[in-house]
C-alpha cells in the first residue's frame, strides 16, 4: 500500500534518514516511491496502516502520514486515479463523520476556492456528518506549485492515518529551558539526532561532550537512560544552582538520568572491556573560539614528577586542575570512533556532528573505523561552512573482516591551535577554495 508523508520543509537532508532510522527501529519494511529535497511530499510503500502509525509516531521532521488515495498532475488525472485505486473502499467510510482539508505548497487558496475544490469530490458518496473537530476521518487535498506558477504541478489526495511528534519541539525549546549555554543544541536537531541514533526505552546512551545536556534530554524523552561527561567541570557543576539535573527535573525525566562526570574522552574512566552502550550521541567542540585541549602534559616522555601540597599529592586535592595540552581536531574524531567501536553493543549507533568548509580545495574524508558502518550523512549548511551529522552502526563481530584496518590515527604535528585544527585555520582565513561535497567512505 502507498502512503503519503507530509514533511516540514526544513532540514531537508535529514528527513529521509530520519524515516529510515525510525523504520529500522520499528522493524518496518519501507520503500521510497518518490522523495525530493525540494518537495514537502514523499510517497512510501509500507506493509499496512499499523506500520504507517509506527513509523510516523515519533518523527520530528514529518507533519503526518496519509493513506494515498490518488495522485496526478491535473485534477482530471487525480480523480481518475482515486477511482481506480479506492472505489472499493468508499462504502467503508460512507456513514463516518468527516472533514476535508486543503494544503498548498508555495501558493494560497481562498476559502471559496477551497470549498469549490472540495465539492468536486462529492462523487465519493460520503453521507456522514461533517465535523471540523475530531471527525472519524480526515481527507486532505495537497497541491504543490513551482514558485511563481499559477497551476499546481503535483496533486495528491489522502486519508489521514496519524500525526507525528513534531509538536514536542516547542516543549523542549531552548527559550524555556532553565540551564543552557551558547553551545546548547536546539531542541529540533537534538530530537532528530536521538531518532537517528535509535534512542528508546531500556537503552543506555552516552554523550562524552555533554555540555548542558541537550542531547541527553532528547534521548531521555524517547525513554533512554542517559550518561554524560565533559572535560570542562564548569558544565557539569553548573552555575547559580542550575545544572544538567535542573533540565531533567524541568521535563520530569529525572528517572532517566544515570550520572554525569568530569572526564576527557581520551582518559575515560568507562571500562572498555565490556560493550554496554546502546548509543553515543555528541557534538564535539570545533575548537574555533579556543583551541581544543586534552588531558596531558606538553612535555612528553621521561619521569612525571608528582607535585605535593601540604604533604599530599596535588592531584588528590579538591581544587586540583590537571594539566592540558593542545589537541588535534582530526585526532579527536578518530578517538571518538575508536571509543565507540570498543563500547557500543553490536548494532548500537553513534551520531556525531562534524564541521566542514563549503569551499575546500580537496575532497573531504568522513572519518571511518573498521568496526563501524556509515548509516547516513546529513548536512546543515550555513554561509561559508556546514556541519555534518554523521551516523554509524556498530557492526556485528561476524561482519567485521578479519584484520580489517581502522583508519590509522593521524599523528599530531604542530603545537598551535591552527596547526592542530585545519577547520579552525580555514575558518579564520575565510574558507578560500573550490566548493566540494563531502562523501562517505566505501562500505565494506
Amino acid at each position: 500500500m502507498e502512503y503519503l508523508v507530509r514533511f516540514a520543509q526544513v532540514h531537508e537532508s535529514f528527513r529521509k534518514p530520519e524515516l529510515e532510522a525510525l523504520a529500522d527501529l520499528a522493524g518496518v519494511d519501507i520503500d521510497f516511491a518518490n522523495e525530493s529535497l525540494y518537495s514537502p511530499h514523499c510517497v512510501l510503500r509500507l506493509p499496512d496502516e499499523s506500520a504507517a502509525r509506527s513509523l510516523i509516531r515519533r518523527s520530528i521532521l514529518s507533519q503526518a502520514i496519509y493513506e494515498l488515495w490518488g495522485r496526478g498532475s491535473t485534477y482530471d488525472e487525480l480523480h481518475d486515479d482515486i477511482e481506480r485505486r479506492t472505489s472499493a473502499l468508499w462504502h467503508i467510510y460512507k456513514a463516518s463523520s468527516f472533514k476535508f482539508d486543503v494544503h498548498t505548497y508555495q501558493a494560497k487558496r481562498s476559502l471559496s476556492e477551497q470549498h469549490a475544490l472540495i465539492q468536486d469530490f462529492r462523487y465519493l458518496g460520503f453521507e456522514g456528518p461533517i465535523k471540523l473537530k475530531d471527525p472519524d476521518q480526515t481527507f486532505c487535498i495537497f497541491e504543490e506549485y513551482e514558485w511563481g506558477v499559477k497551476q499546481p504541478i503535483r496533486l495528491y489526495f489522502g486519508r489521514l492515518i496519524a500525526g507525528s511528534s513534531r509538536g514536542i519541539i516547542d516543549t523542549y525549546t531552548l527559550k524555556k529551558r532553565k540551564y543552557l549555554s551558547t553551545t546548547s543544541m536546539d531542541s529540533e536537531l537534538a530530537l532528530v539526532a536521538a531518532n537517528l541514533t535509535h534512542a528508546a526505552p531500556g537503552r543506555v546512551f552516552y554523550d562524552p561532550f555533554v555540555g548542558t545536556g541537550s542531547f541527553l534530554v532528547a534521548c531521555a524523552h524517547f525513554g533512554a537512560f542517559t550518561l554524560g561527561s565533559d572535560i570542562d567541570g564548569r558544565a557539569i557543576r553548573g552555575k547559580n544552582d542550575r545544572n544538567i539535573l535542573t533540565n531533567f527535573k524541568q521535563y520530569g525525566l529525572l528517572d532517566k538520568h544515570l550520572d554525569n562526570f568530569i572526564a576527557d574522552l581520551t582518559h575515560s574512566p568507562l571500562r572498555k572491556a565490556h560493550k554496554f552502550l546502546d548509543g553515543i550521541i555528541c557534538d564535539p567542540p570545533y575548537g574555533v573560539r579556543e583551541g581544543l585541549k586534552v588531558l596531558g602534559s606538553i612535555k612528553e616522555g621521561g619521569d612525571k614528577e608528582i607535585r605535593y601540597n601540604d604533604g599530599q599529592p596535588a592531584y588528590l586535592q579538591d581544587h586540583y586542575l590537571p594539566p592540558k595540552k593542545a589537541y588535534s581536531f582530526e585526532a579527536m574524531l578518530d578517538d571518538i570512533l575508536a571509543f565507540a567501536s570498543e563500547t557500543l553493543v553490536e548494532g548500537g549507533r553513534l551520531s556525531l556532528w562534524m564541521p566542514t568548509a563549503n569551499d575546500e580545495d580537496e575532497k573531504l574524508e568522513i572519518p571511518s573505523n573498521g568496526c563501524l558502518k556509515v548509516v547516513s550523512v546529513c548536512t546543515q549548511s550555513f554561509n561559508k561552512w556546514s556541519r555534518l551529522l554523521l551516523t554509524y552502526r556498530r557492526l556485528r563481530d561476524d561482519e567485521i573482516k578479519e584484520g580489517q584496518p581502522s583508519r590509522q590515527k593521524r599523528l599530531e604535528t604542530g603545537t598551535t591551535a591552527n596547526d592542530l585544527n585545519s577547520f579552525r585555520k580555514r575558518y579564520f582565513e575565510g574558507f578560500k577554495g573550490t566548493p566540494i561535497i563531502p562523501s562517505a567512505p566505501t562500505s565494506s
